[in-house]
């Protein structure tokens, strides 16, 4: 689970530096490919693959992972077109730096603010989609999740009220925590 969603990272931002650092030709064809996972509605790609190979988290997680790297490709692509030109690039370029020396160590580090911001805000919606999911049975039975326990708690609104608000207040808590924590971390290493 760790390493796909580790991969996922790698492959947004692979694909989004090689795209803008290249430009031309291959930044035409990393982006349309982007937009082509871009365009797939998450949630209704994630229903079919679990009505075609059942419910389980590694579906959905590969469901996720394969649905959520596109936007940050498009983030990541956008700040190298930004910085490519900069003084810093060139200068490297003019010592004759690969590229591939100059996207890993002059323009990654200086990156890595945007990209750990936007990791939070991808976390914020993979997390509600996740819980949407199970909300509606399509989760992994044998795990819990707060999707899972407020499908539970709707049976006891009437009743128990509270149920239903403290796991709604539990995920927003949790989406916002990591949105802040994300920017606090961003701002440390550089970042606005």
């Amino acid at each position: 689970m760790r390493r796909q969603r580790h991969r996922t990272r790698v492959c947004g931002i692979a694909i989004g530096a090689t795209a803008g650092y290249r430009g031309g030709y291959i930044d035409a064809a990393l982006m349309r490919t982007t937009e082509l996972f871009q365009v797939i509605p998450r949630f209704f790609f994630a229903v079919v693959v679990i009505a075609l190979f059942g419910p389980g988290l590694d579906r959905i997680i590969l469901v996720l992972g394969f649905t959520s790297w596109p936007s940050l490709a498009r983030v990541v692509r956008a700040e190298v077109i930004a910085m490519r030109d900069l003084d810093f690039v060139r200068a490297a370029v003019a010592m004759g730096a690969p590229a591939g020396h100059i996207v890993r160590r002059q323009l990654l580090p200086n990156l890595m603010p945007t990209v750990i911001v936007t990791l939070g805000l991808l976390f914020g919606q993979v997390l509600l989609l996740e819980a949407t999911l199970a909300f509606l049975g399509l989760g992994d039975p044998g795990a819990i999740s707060w999707g899972m326990l407020a499908a539970q708690a709707q049976g006891f609104l009437r009743v128990a009220w509270w149920l239903a608000l403290f796991l709604g207040l539990a995920i927003t808590i949790t989406v916002l925590g990591v949105n802040l924590l994300a920017d606090a971390y961003a701002a440390a290493l550089g970042g606005d």
